[in-house]
C-alpha cells in the first residue's frame, strides 16, 4: 500500500524514521530504545509494521513520557531503564546535527534520559527532517543548548553561563505559569553561545557539565553512528561516522523482514 500523503515536513520525518528502522532494527535486535521528538512516532510506526512475530521477543525502553505512551499505545513490550545496562540499538530525534554527527537535543526537555539511553546503546542513530541537517550547531537551531538544572541552583547556573560567554534563559511554560519542569523534576535553561564556541561542542559540553547544579547538557558529541534526514524530494540523506554521506533515493512502503 502506498504511503499516505503528508505535509512536506511530516513526510520528510517519516522517510528518515522508516529508513533508520529498516537499516538498524533487525530481527536479532531485542532491546531497543525509543527516543523523543516529533519524528519518533514514525519510528514506532515502522517497528510495528515489522510485524507481531518480529516484536514478540523485543523489549522497548523509552526516553520519556511521550515515547512511553507510544510504546504502550502500539502494544509493544515496555521495559524500564532500571532493568538493563545495555541496548542493542536506540533511535532518537534531534534538534540539529552538525557535520561531525554532534547534536543538540533537549527541545522536549528529555536530554538526561535521552543521553542515558544513547550511552547504553551499542548503536545510537538519529532521525530528523532536512531542516535539522547543519554544518555548525546553532546555525538552524536558534533556541540554544538545553541544559537541565537542579531547581534550587538555576540562578547560579544562569550567572555562570553568562560568565562563560553564553546568553541563557530559563525556559518558561507555554500553557502553565512558571518554568518548564522535566520528567525528572528539573528546570531547563536554554543557552546560546558564539559560533566559535559552538564549533567545539565537545569542549563546551564538558565546561557546562562541570557547573555545579547542572544535571545534563543537551549536547550529544561522539555518540551517534549515523543520522538520517528526510528531504523534500522524497530522498533520505544518511550521514555516518567517518564523514560518509549517502543519498537513499527512496524508502520502500513495506519494511524488510530479513535479518540485517
Amino acid at each position: 500500500m502506498p504511503l499516505s500523503p503528508l505535509p512536506p515536513v511530516e513526510a520528510a520525518k517519516r522517510l528518515s524514521a522508516y529508513a533508520a528502522v529498516d537499516r538498524h532494527i533487525a530481527l536479532e535486535h531485542k532491546l531497543i530504545g525509543i527516543g523523543s521528538g516529533s519524528t519518533v512516532p514514525y519510528v514506532v510506526d515502522r517497528i510495528v509494521q515489522q510485524g507481531a512475530a518480529a516484536n514478540a521477543g523485543r523489549t522497548f525502553l523509552p526516553t520519556g513520557f511521550q515515547s512511553k505512551q507510544l510504546i504502550i499505545d502500539a502494544g509493544l513490550n515496555l521495559g524500564d531503564v532500571d532493568q538493563y545496562t545495555r541496548l542493542d540499538v536506540c533511535i532518537d530525534g534531534a534538534d540539529e546535527v552538525d557535520s561531525d554527527l554532534n547534536a543538540i537535543k533537549g527541545g522536549g526537555a528529555c536530554q538526561l534520559r535521552e543521553k542515558v539511553l544513547a550511552d547504553m546503546a551499542d548503536t545510537w542513530v538519529m532521525v530528523a527532517d532536512y531542516r535539522k541537517n547543519s554544518t555548525v550547531l546553532g546555525t538552524n537551531w536558534k533556541q540554544g543548548i538545553p541544559i537541565e538544572v537542579a531547581p534550587f541552583a538555576y540562578a547560579q547556573v544562569l550567572a555562570t553561563l553568562v560568565k562563560m560567554g553564553g546568553t541563557p534563559t530559563l525556559r518558561m511554560g507555554k500553557a502553565k505559569a512558571g518554568p518548564v519542569v522535566s520528567d525528572n523534576g528539573m528546570f531547563i535553561i536554554d543557552a546560546t553561545f558564539p559560533e566559535a564556541q559552538m564549533k567545539a561542542p565537545a569542549k563546551l559540553n564538558t565546561e557546562i557539565k562541570l557547573i555545579t547544579g547542572v544535571v545534563e547538557v543537551g549536547l550529544f558529541c561522539g555518540m551517534a553512528k549515523a543520522a538520517y534526514f528526510g528531504n523534500e524530494d522524497a530522498s533520505v540523506t544518511c550521514r555516518a561516522v567517518g564523514g560518509k554521506v549517502e543519498q537513499i533515493a527512496s524508502v520502500p512502503d513495506v519494511p524488510p523482514v530479513a535479518s540485517a
